[in-house]
């Protein structure tokens, strides 16, 4: 079992704050929506550590993190932990399962395409899958005769620099699902939209053995935190 790190002495946490600072008080009396990004974050880190309360060190990490919840998001349980004192593994699992939560909660919401028109529609389908992430995935989107999503499948995880990708093991997968066509996808923790020259090669490499199995290499789409690449949209198919 996980514990955060061992404080000896007195650990401020919500309870124990001025009652104009509890974050908890708060929402009870104006909603949950009035809350601030640290006091959200102090609710689920629950305490501090000597001489910093929970407020204080939720205001840390967003200050280091330019106040953008989406970088924070993106850190690994260790990382988090070794980078924050006060920030052990249990309260980095909390604070990384809230955010997960609420990237399902919106995942949920969501009325996500069923049919592929564009770029846009795959960065719709796509993007809260990829977006977050701090290593390289490869997907493929599955799709029907009439552009209508089959089916949605990761086909390799890597690293931060990139990811191994099976040619034979998606053409094998895109003939058990009957698919008439396919989406490349990626993302690019790295937050650079170019195309690198793997990326350009395996898609020349995907597309040549679509082909000879009459299977069409539609679009090959990067995401990044910020939005997103199209090989379609550039005329490069």
């Amino acid at each position: 079992m996980y514990n955060d790190q061992p404080t000896p002495l007195f650990t401020p946490r919500v309870a124990d704050l001025d009652i104009d600072d509890k974050p908890r008080e708060k929402a009870m009396r104006n909603g949950i929506q009035s809350l601030s990004r640290a006091e959200l974050m102090a609710i689920i880190l629950g305490s501090g550590m000597v001489g910093k309360s929970v407020i204080a060190l939720s205001q840390e990490i967003l200050r280091d993190n330019d106040n953008n919840v989406a970088k924070i998001a993106r850190m690994s349980i260790d990382e988090l932990s070794r980078r924050y004192n006060g920030i052990g593994p249990a309260k980095a699992i909390s604070l990384l399962a809230a955010f997960e939560l609420g990237t399902r909660c919106v995942e949920d919401g969501e009325e996500l395409p069923q049919q592929i028109k564009d770029g846009n529609d795959i960065y719709a389908l796509m993007k809260q899958k990829l977006q977050r992430i701090n290593y390289e995935e490869f997907w493929i989107v599955h799709l029907s005769r009439a552009n209508r999503v089959i089916a949605t499948e990761c086909a390799s995880r890597g690293g931060t620099a990139g990811t191994v990708v099976d040619i034979k093991l998606i053409l094998k997968s895109a003939l058990n699902k009957l698919a008439t066509s396919i989406i490349l996808v990626h993302n690019h923790p790295s937050g650079n939209l170019k195309p690198s020259i793997q990326d350009d090669e395996i898609t020349r490499r995907i597309k040549a053995g679509a082909q000879t199995l009459d299977i069409r290499v539609l679009d090959h789409v990067i995401i990044t935190a910020g939005g997103y690449y199209s090989y379609a949209n550039e005329a490069r198919l």
